[in-house]
């Protein structure tokens, strides 16, 4: 039997909601030089430059992707989707789950992955999101989801995975989705196991000392002090948390108290000189917050991951990315299916061709 070779060089993926490019470096550490980026679109300007300076591509990035036409969209064999759920809190309430999926999806972020999806049926749509759309709902949302990949043409495949267990200390829970297009073979897929590799905060931690600019004034954190006593007093669990570097960061968020949840005690500092405006003096108790560096490596970016954006965008941008990690050990059962299928449809093709081949030469 003659011997298969792949009918291309390279899985053509789009990068859709790609934030600072997270899902694709994942995705692109899985599968090396057999992957290519077709496509990407993300309307957040400061997100954009991130990923501009990290990824080289020879075409500008997309903005709205509602506004996009399918149909000028490249060809691709993967979509990669880490699409915002806000929007389905709406269709839940006006419209309801008993439609078909253009139905319950329309005027959702996740409609635009539809439509595209539909038209370039592409081999696999892989999505991430928050653990909390899985009971969106009670459970609707969710199943509005699978259900509309399943009309596509899909076998959907979901799970909710743990940053902490695969080489980052964030406890970090996510919801993953895989679709593989019915005529590829996937019953071999499954999700990535834990490494076991455990890991710790101290593990991510700058090397040398970092800037004063990093950390906490006396009097904000007796401001935090206070107010988590407050909360503590209502029988609330909100308010700051000082994480034990030898333990696990909770999760990265962009939003009201991120940073704040995620202090530690770092006692290297010797000039206490305030670089910034500050009410109070710089404390003495060693409280900082986690840089820039320090979450992007929480989220498993490499230190050669670029970050030249102020720090308020880049604790934005990493709050709502994705873990590198994660994803890569995901991408790598997606390529082993992609393969396992490339191979037994190229093998049945070449041994058609050898029978016919045969029965003309008889």
């Amino acid at each position: 039997m003659a011997e298969y070779k792949r009918g291309h060089e390279v899985f053509r993926s789009i990068d859709l909601f790609a934030g600072i490019g997270g899902i694709r470096l994942g995705f692109d550490r899985a599968f090396g030089d057999e992957i290519e980026t077709v496509y990407v679109c993300e309307w957040d300007e400061y997100a954009k430059k991130t990923y501009k300076l990290n990824f080289s591509d020879s075409f500008d990035i997309a903005g709205d992707i509602t506004k996009e036409k399918e149909e000028e969209i490249p060809s691709f064999d993967i979509c990669l989707a880490g699409f915002p759920c806000q929007a389905f809190s709406l269709a839940g309430r006006r419209m309801g789950f008993d439609d078909d999926y253009k139905g319950m999806s329309r005027g959702t972020l996740f409609f635009d992955v539809a439509r595209i999806c539909e038209f370039h049926k592409p081999k696999v749509i892989f999505c991430e999101n928050v653990k909390g759309l899985v009971i969106h709902d009670r459970g609707r949302t969710f199943e509005v989801i699978k259900g509309t990949l399943n009309q596509l043409g899909y076998n959907v495949y979901s799970t909710v995975l743990n940053s902490k267990d695969f080489g980052v200390p964030q406890n970090r829970e996510r919801v993953y989705i895989v679709a593989f297009r019915k005529d590829i073979d996937s019953s071999g897929f499954k999700f990535p196991e834990a490494t076991g590799r455990k890991t710790c905060i101290k593990d991510i931690m700058e090397k040398d000392p970092v800037s004063v600019k990093y950390y906490l004034s006396d009097v904000y954190l007796e401001t935090l002090r206070r107010h988590k006593k407050r909360h503590q007093d209502k029988g609330n669990g909100f308010g700051y948390e000082i994480r034990d570097i030898e333990g696990t960061a909770g999760a990265l968020v962009c939003g009201g108290m991120g940073r704040e949840r995620n202090l530690i005690v770092d006692k290297r500092l010797k000039d206490f000189k305030p670089v910034t405006h500050i009410k109070g003096e710089v404390n003495r108790e060693g409280v900082r917050k986690l840089t820039p560096r320090e979450w992007a490596r929480l989220q498993g970016f490499p230190d050669s991951f670029k970050l030249e954006l102020a720090d308020t965008h880049l604790y934005k941008q990493f709050g709502n990315s994705v873990t590198v990690n994660v994803i890569e050990a995901i991408a790598r059962e997606i390529k082993s299916v992609l393969v396992r299928d490339e191979e037994k449809t190229g093998s049945f093709i070449d041994e058609i061709r050898m029978r016919y081949k045969t029965d003309k030469e008889a």
